[in-house]
């Protein structure tokens, strides 16, 4: 653990700060009512609540995450009447959810392994995203390049939630606390999303920190070495590192196995798959039944040479043409490919897998066209 030592939030030293739930549902709450052209004015009497509580809501003086379930489903029911996109209304779902996990993090005491809600499901990317909005200052796909309020907002006003330097501090600190304690194969998941959600401090120590990590616990099995693997790789590879996500590709994925393995996890993490799983081991199953739309979008986007995992990324791609040929009918994904695919084989420094792995894929659209 760092030596930094936690304050709270008034200043003084030795104890946590208050948890503080709602930052993020509060953030995306004032983004649906300003995509609306609604002031706190007006959205207060729509609801007919005061205008201090919409003000609460969204500052998360007065926590979303607070109000009873019966009464947060009518005040979603009322903004999906008002026209709120279904993308803006779960990215408000998710929300919710992320807000409870990090108040849990941001927590007096640190939640007890057993009972750790990192450790509860295998989570997806719109949840993860979400997450680390406040961590990483990235917005999640459905509030990234919003268009401005209609209406001018009043003052400064931040580009996103925002966490002080104290409670970044704290919320790391309890990710590698989380990782440390959760030892052995019945508390890997909690371990695993906890080193996760660590790789996004920025910290010098970091990148070294999870090395030692990895090295500290080795699992014995076949499935837990493998996704061990990949968290290294793209921990790695989201800090600029892409040596190691190459070997994961080269070494990790070169059987049957592997392959199934990967896109498996790709399809859950984008949402293809249709249930929510509270285990890692159905990564381990044979290609599951999900279509592959959804990921073959998310990958033809993510095609970009100097991206950590474009080395992942397109041989994942080649692996899901293989396994879904019927991909290849026309789609705006396929078109988007297929204009892609001159400019990346003529990029400089592609290993060699890679730029065999492109030319099958441009092999396999000829074939499909032909």
């Amino acid at each position: 653990m760092r030596d930094t030592p936690v304050t709270t939030m008034t200043g003084s030293k030795g104890s946590a700060p208050r948890a503080r739930g709602g930052i993020i549902s509060g953030y995306v709450f004032r983004t649906i009512r300003e995509s609306l052209g609604y002031t706190q004015e007006a959205l207060a009497e729509e609801f007919g609540v005061s205008l201090d509580t919409i003000a609460g809501w969204e500052s998360a003086r007065r926590p979303l995450t607070a109000l009873p379930v019966g009464q947060m489903l009518v005040h979603r029911h009322r903004l999906m009447r008002l026209g709120a996109g279904s993308a803006l209304m779960l990215a408000l779902e998710r929300a919710m959810e992320a807000d409870v996990l990090l108040a849990s993090a941001l927590d007096d005491r640190a939640a007890p392994v057993e009972t750790n809600p990192l450790g509860a499901w295998v989570m997806q990317r719109d949840l993860v995203e979400v997450l680390a909005w406040p961590l990483n200052g990235v917005p999640p796909e459905p509030l990234s390049g919003m268009p401005a309020p209609k209406r001018p907002r009043r003052g400064p006003v931040s580009n996103g939630p925002v966490l002080s330097t104290t409670e970044r501090t704290l919320f790391f600190d309890r990710m590698r606390e989380a990782a440390e304690r959760a030892r052995g194969p019945r508390n890997f998941l909690l371990r695993r999303q906890a080193l996760y959600l660590a790789g996004y401090d920025d910290q010098p120590d970091t990148a070294e920190w999870l090395t030692r990590q990895q090295q500290t616990e080795r699992p014995d099995d076949w499935l837990r070495c493998w996704l061990n693997s990949r968290s290294v790789a793209a921990v790695a590879a989201r800090q600029g590192d892409g040596d190691r996500m190459e070997h994961f590709v080269s070494r990790t994925l070169a059987d049957d196995a592997g392959e199934a393995a990967n896109l498996n996890y790709w399809a859950y993490w984008l949402g293809e798959a249709p249930h929510v799983q509270l285990s890692d081991d159905f990564i381990a199953d044979h290609v599951g039944p999900w279509q592959g739309d959804r990921l073959m979008g998310h990958l033809v986007r993510g095609l970009t040479p100097r991206h950590g995992f474009f080395a992942l990324n397109v041989h994942t791609l080649w692996a899901l043409i293989a396994a879904r040929p019927a991909l290849l009918r026309d789609s705006a994904a396929l078109r988007a490919l297929r204009d892609r695919l001159p400019v990346m084989l003529d990029s400089p420094g592609l290993s060699v897998r890679t730029r065999r792995e492109l030319e099958s894929i441009r092999y396999a659209i000829r074939l499909a066209k032909a």
